[in-house]
């Protein structure tokens, strides 16, 4: 009986360093330096252990100017906002442009905006591409910092948004090369070759985000994709 005790005391310290270890990465406590992963980079598409490397961003705006380069995304850097009251924001930067598409935001996470880039560039491009016979040329957004909670859902009543850290974004439509717009409203519903688009590009979106919402999770949504990095996971 000693020696069962002994052996489950080992598991346990075995599963709380790896718990340890997954939240250090998880929350991108770790520093680039010491992570085994190789840093992020947007020139390439398929990349392994994107979460981690996106996490490594969190808290290193150095990295993050490394990464955040043209012509993958046009970002600059802006100010840190000190947390208050569960608002503000941390490493974050304006962008213009992602994969060739114009989509201006004012303050948004590097972590958000390096996912955003990846997702555009090599997702959202090539399925318009493959789908629609065209390239998007601008894409519409709902809003990215805002200091509010979570809404449409009861049992996160109360709870900051991570749009009140920048660290998610409301995207509502798109615009192809040839003019024609695309809403996530009215493409949403049936099987169009937009509703297809729209259906994929979220689809693949959640790869790169730990939240991934569409028309189909509430009827909040029913006008947008909410995409975050925050703790959580789920994609719908």
């Amino acid at each position: 009986m000693r020696d069962f005790f002994r052996l489950l005391g080992r598991l346990t310290l075995v599963a709380l360093a790896f718990v340890t270890t997954f939240a250090a990465f998880w929350f991108g406590v770790v520093p680039q330096r010491l992570s085994p992963f190789s840093p992020l980079t947007l020139d390439q598409p398929a990349q392994w252990f994107v979460d981690p490397k996106l996490a490594a961003l969190r808290r290193d705006p150095v990295l993050c100017q490394a990464v955040l380069k043209s012509p993958h995304v046009f970002a600059t850097a802006i100010p840190d906002i000190p947390r208050e009251n569960g608002c503000g924001l941390r490493n974050a930067v304006r962008v213009g442009a992602f994969g060739g598409a114009r989509l201006p935001a004012d303050k948004m996470t590097c972590e958000l905006a390096a996912a955003l880039a990846l997702w555009v560039e090599y997702e959202v491009q090539p399925v318009a591409q493959e789908l629609l016979g065209q390239r998007v040329q601008s894409i519409s957004q709902m809003g990215t910092y805002s200091c509010r909670n979570i809404v449409g859902n009861a049992f996160w009543k109360g709870v900051r948004s991570q749009h009140a850290t920048a660290n998610a974004i409301d995207i509502s439509g798109f615009t192809l090369a040839d003019g024609r717009q695309i809403s996530v409203l009215k493409g949403w519903p049936g099987t169009s070759a937009e509703a297809r688009f729209l259906r994929e590009i979220h689809k693949r979106a959640c790869h790169y985000f730990r939240v991934s919402l569409g028309p189909d999770f509430n009827a909040s949504h029913k006008d947008h994709f909410h995409f975050d990095r925050g703790p959580l996971w789920t994609c719908k």
